[in-house]
């Protein structure tokens, strides 16, 4: 199976686990159940895996099977007691806190490396033809703003920050397979991604709290509502 092809079966197996509204931290069936569904080898099924690892949409444990997102950094009962503990507002109220300041040490001591990774996720943010891989991608980019810090501490903070954000409920409804393209976050992601790239700490930690700000006010009422 060459490049095209593993990348074609990727994108069938976000379509099933779309289809099936498979949510964050679940398991998928085993490998030789997809193998059959997608009438592949069990060598190709998994080079299609890998690619959505790559992406961030999907983790695996030897042993413990293939699992819905980004590998956490807790074990999986903590994830889901941390999600169960904490509400939408919470979340993103705690964001609020921390995210600013990692976007100003981004700034300041982001090495040229890190913020061609930031770019690129922004990028990739843009391209997705799909809300499963926009949304991996935005998880990647304030990743990637988190790890420019280079303060273990703080990305550690942020990591489990993360696993919360993704492990609670939001019940946001979709109404487009994919983000349009005036979709504000991403005129928001510009504006953080120039203000780091800049070295302009402070305007990165105020656009990015303009950032957390947009999403609280698009995300909350649609919950409530």
């Amino acid at each position: 199976m060459d490049a095209t092809g593993v990348r074609q079966l990727a994108e069938q197996i976000m379509e099933y686990v779309t289809t099936e509204q498979f949510k964050h931290n679940d398991r998928l069936p085993p490998e030789r159940v997809l193998a059959q569904r997608f009438g592949v080898t069990r060598g190709e099924l998994r080079k299609g895996l890998a690619e959505l690892e790559k992406d961030g949409l999907i983790w695996r444990h030897v042993g413990r099977g293939t699992f819905i997102g980004a590998r956490p950094v807790l074990n999986l009962a903590d994830a889901t007691y941390l999600g169960e503990l904490a509400s939408p507002a919470q979340v993103i109220a705690a964001r609020l806190v921390i995210e600013p300041e990692l976007a100003r040490l981004a700034a300041l001591y982001g090495t040229r490396a890190d913020f061609d990774e930031i770019q690129a996720c922004s990028s990739r943010c843009r391209a997705a033809n799909d809300w499963r891989i926009y949304e991996a991608w935005d998880n990647n980019l304030h990743h990637a703003i988190a790890k420019a810090t280079h303060n273990k501490l703080l990305i550690y903070l942020f990591d489990i920050l993360n696993v919360v954000r993704r492990s609670t409920v939001w019940g946001q409804p979709r109404t487009s397979r994919k983000p349009h393209t005036d979709h504000r976050s991403f005129a928001e992601h510009d504006a953080i991604c120039a203000a780091i790239l800049a070295r302009d700490g402070q305007v990165a930690s105020l656009r990015m709290r303009d950032h957390m700000v947009s999403v609280r006010e698009r995300v909350l009422p649609a919950i409530s509502g």
